[in-house]
């Protein structure tokens, strides 16, 4: 499969309404659009996430694949289930490479004592903003009324994985919520 793109600028969208993947036109304010523009949010963090010197390089070579990925959850969404075309789809493939990962490395974790707060490193703290993130796209997807089921999954553990990768990027030494710490 391959996409040309000529043209940056068609002028298409300045009144308000974009072309679906099957040249339907609907409003920006679509929750298709909204679905995946919050992918395309959450790549692009996780494009920043990449350019962190202290992110360990299996999480970089993760990172960039699901970086893929998600131009396939975006094409998914991006297009109404039917016609006479077949359309790139994500699977239980794609979920099931997350699952994957997240035993691998939630094998090498010690177990949680209290939730998370989002910091540590730079890169857990960025990781952090990215399960964020997924988390609002994976909102997004499910208003999506004739969506994938598979592409809410996917979503849902990936911000899953996202966890556990910023967990990992802590090296064991994250900040735990303290329950009524400053409470007089």
């Amino acid at each position: 499969m391959t996409v040309n793109l000529t043209r940056i600028y068609t002028k298409l969208g300045d009144g308000g309404e974009t072309h679906l993947g099957d040249m339907s036109r609907v409003p920006k304010t679509h929750p298709r659009i909204e679905a995946y523009g919050v992918v395309d949010e959450l790549n692009a963090q996780l494009g920043v996430t990449l350019t962190l010197p202290d992110l360990p390089e299996q999480q970089a070579t993760w990172l960039r694949r699901i970086q893929n990925d998600l131009f396939d959850v975006g094409a998914d969404l991006a297009v109404p289930h039917g016609g006479d075309r077949e359309r790139l789809r994500v699977d239980e493939g794609y979920t099931s490479w997350l699952e994957g990962a997240c035993d691998e490395v939630n094998a090498t974790l010690a177990p949680l004592k209290s939730f998370v707060l989002p910091g540590g490193t730079p890169a857990a703290a960025h990781l952090h903003v990215c399960r964020t993130v997924c988390r609002r796209a994976e909102r997004r997807a499910i208003l999506v009324q004739d969506g994938n089921p598979e592409v809410v999954r996917y979503l849902n553990r990936l911000s899953d994985l996202l966890f556990i990768l910023s967990r990992a990027a802590n090296g064991g030494d994250e900040p735990l919520w303290e329950p009524g710490a400053t409470k007089a």
